[in-house]
């Protein structure tokens, strides 16, 4: 009897140690929250279904070069999913992924991407239209920190791409053109969600410059009515990367799990939901589908400015064209 009793108590020790759900950590930029909420719930739901497991995912949110220094410096994310490739290749440089990253998963590692636009009060009051709209002296601006915010950065590049394609590719005249910007500039946030809330809850600004994503979500869904979304002549293709933080997983023991949460992005199903939150997803079929969603702009390519390696050093390292710019 007492051989049974301890059988039985060894059987559901296991099953109990079975029952235990798999944890993973996704370390994100702040404007993902509502989009890895509903993701979140998918692909725990795909996830039981193929292993047999419960799978419960954290997340983690803020500026996107915040993020990627918090992971440096220690946060056990399995996973990032991050503004932008300098982002990541910094994560990279400290040995917690491999140096190919971009190469693990389809368009270079980004399920999604995005563009640049304007979020206006209803009725447009200021009449803003293009970017030299928001030079005039009596325009008050939110955008976010460059050094901190990936939406900073691609916000940046965007104004600067214009200004040199104005300017007959003036370099002079684009610095005093993001001058005039950063002028106007009301508060720099730490990150874009937090530039969203000044300009929708707080009444700051005349313009918010944000991701087309979050300004769709903004004027349809979270404050339907409120807000109208202004695409400028020239914007960006904006490319949100994702990442499996390798040395995490192998301590954590989740690596299997932590690959198959990003590749499950790239199916029909997560697409689909990437288009709802008014992403661009990567399939081709699937966007064209949701093709009105994303009105038709100039649209700059990061290699246009020699890739994130090269603007970084030239524009946001310490020293480089914002510190001057912003020092004025």
């Amino acid at each position: 009897m007492k051989k049974i009793i301890t059988i039985l108590c060894l059987l559901f020790a296991t099953s109990t140690f079975a029952a235990e759900p798999v944890h993973l950590l996704n370390a994100s930029y702040d404007t993902t929250r509502e989009f890895y909420d509903a993701y979140n719930k998918l692909f725990a739901d795909y996830w039981k279904s193929k292993a047999g497991e419960d799978v419960k995912i954290t997340q983690s949110h803020g500026g996107s070069g915040k993020q990627a220094r918090s992971v440096i410096d220690g946060l056990r994310a399995d996973v990032v999913t991050l503004g932008l490739a300098y982002d990541i290749d910094a994560i990279a440089e400290h040995g917690l992924i491999k140096k190919d990253w971009q190469s693990q998963f389809p368009n270079n590692s980004s399920p999604y991407n995005s563009a640049i636009v304007f979020l206006v009060k209803k009725g447009n009051p200021k009449n803003i239209k293009d970017w030299d709209d928001l030079v005039k002296p009596d325009i008050k601006i939110l955008t976010p920190n460059p050094k901190t915010s990936g939406v900073a950065r691609w916000n940046y590049l965007a104004a600067w791409g214009y200004a040199l394609k104005k300017n007959n590719n003036s370099e002079d005249a684009a610095k005093e053109f993001i001058g005039k910007i950063f002028k106007n500039t009301q508060i720099l946030d730490s990150g874009g969600r937090g530039a969203t809330t000044n300009f929708i809850k707080r009444n700051i600004g005349d313009v918010l410059v944000t991701w087309e994503n979050e300004a769709l979500f903004v004027s349809r869904d979270m404050n339907k009515g409120e807000f109208e979304v202004v695409v400028p002549s020239v914007s960006i293709l904006a490319e949100p990367p994702v990442a499996v933080i390798d040395k995490n997983t192998e301590k954590n023991g989740t690596a299997e799990v932590a690959k198959e949460y990003l590749e499950y992005l790239y199916s029909e199903p997560a697409q689909e939901l990437i288009a709802k939150f008014y992403f661009r997803p990567s399939d081709a079929r699937i966007a064209a589908k949701y093709a009105d969603n994303f009105p038709k702009t100039t649209l700059l390519n990061i290699k246009d400015f020699g890739g994130w390696q090269e603007v970084q050093k030239k524009h946001f390292a310490d020293g480089g064209i914002f510190d001057q710019i912003y020092a004025k």
